[in-house]
């Protein structure tokens, strides 16, 4: 691995909560030998990046800046350093911006949590995410009545053919369908929720048979069948993703699958831990669940790499890296962590 000058090392971005004066983005770089991480270079002048995503030939950084009048800040990286120079920063046409996809075409999705909006920007000359292409509006409530008063739009993912894409909806209770047509945004369908589920976060299945998604207010995970021709999803089961005998508040965050699909993790946030399960090849169901202290507090964003998996505590402010049993899919700590003060998102650039 030599990416940005970084020998023996995977370069990281981190996504932070942060004052403009701040270091809010860093790049760090993690060993793949021995799982220690370290600060490379950082970078401030913006407002709560709190996430962060890399397109897919690590030319161009787009950032939230996670605010009231929210904000798409795009940045060239420099592919000798690392380095990022701002290119663009845009207003997001939403509330409190908290995530982010990009279609095959590098168009960016912004999910705008406060706002429940759910807006797609397409790319200008120089790669910045700078024209707004479309722009939805969710509509929804539920019963846990401080938390999903409206539509909380919470995350975006789309497919790999970059056809549809699948909105979180934590204050509706919906996974919300759209089709990627004519450069815009088409609602497609949705899937209701148990009433209080409060979806957040969301996985397809490498196979293209089933989708995952995790429930930030009942601590669940729902499993879906999924057609990829017709765009549709189907229930088919729901797990818990604390133990039974934990009595405290936790807040499930973020969820990812293994590269192989053969296993599917998630964090919570108070149980501090993350699950891992192994995923039925059949069925597509989640089975013999197993808990990792994170060592911190508040696991918010998390990624899965082959050997590793890297986790932000947000709260404790440090990022802990677990080595990953490829065969059990079974975290081990490394004794290796960062400190990061709001560490909020992961980023691995990976060859």
């Amino acid at each position: 691995m030599t990416q940005f000058g970084l020998k023996d090392e995977i370069p990281i971005y981190v996504g932070t909560y942060a004052k403009p004066e701040e270091p809010g983005i860093y790049l760090c770089g993690l060993n793949f030998q021995t799982g220690a991480m370290r600060v490379v270079s950082h970078f401030s002048g913006i407002l709560n990046p709190s996430f962060v995503i890399v397109n897919g030939e690590a030319s161009r950084l787009y950032a939230v800046s996670e605010q009231a009048e929210g904000r798409l800040v795009s940045y060239r990286i420099n592919i000798a350093s690392g380095e990022l120079t701002e290119l663009d920063s845009v207003p997001t046409e939403g509330a409190d911006p908290c995530h982010l996809a990009s279609l095959p075409n590098g168009d960016v999705i912004v999910s705008n949590y406060s706002s429940g909006t759910v807006n797609r920007f397409a790319l200008g000359e120089q790669g910045e995410a700078s024209r707004l292409a479309a722009k939805v509006q969710q509509v929804g409530t539920g019963p846990v009545t401080d938390r999903q008063e409206k539509a909380h739009a919470h995350s975006t993912v789309t497919d790999l053919e970059g056809k549809y894409a699948f909105a979180s909806d934590l204050g509706a209770d919906r996974i919300f369908i759209y089709r990627m047509q004519d450069g815009g945004m088409v609602h497609h369908g949705e899937v209701a929720l148990p009433p209080g589920a409060g979806p957040r976060h969301f996985v397809l299945h490498p196979n293209d048979q089933y989708a995952y998604g995790i429930n930030e207010l009942n601590n669940t995970i729902t499993i879906y069948s999924y057609n990829k021709v017709e765009g549709r999803l189907d229930i088919i089961d729901h797990v818990v993703t604390i133990p039974e005998d934990f009595t405290g508040e936790s807040y499930p965050a973020d969820i990812h699958l293994s590269e192989d699909g053969c296993y599917l993790y998630g964090s919570n946030r108070g149980h501090d831990s993350i699950v891992r399960f192994e995923v039925d090849a059949v069925t597509g169901k989640l089975v013999d669940p197993e808990w990792t202290s994170t060592g911190g507090s508040w696991p918010r964003n998390f990624a899965v790499l082959d050997d590793y998996v890297l986790v932000a505590n947000q709260f404790s402010g440090n990022i802990v890296s677990f080595k990953r049993d490829a065969n059990s899919g079974k975290l081990t700590a490394t004794g290796q962590e960062l400190a990061i003060s709001q560490a909020a998102c992961v980023e691995p650039v990976l060859e």
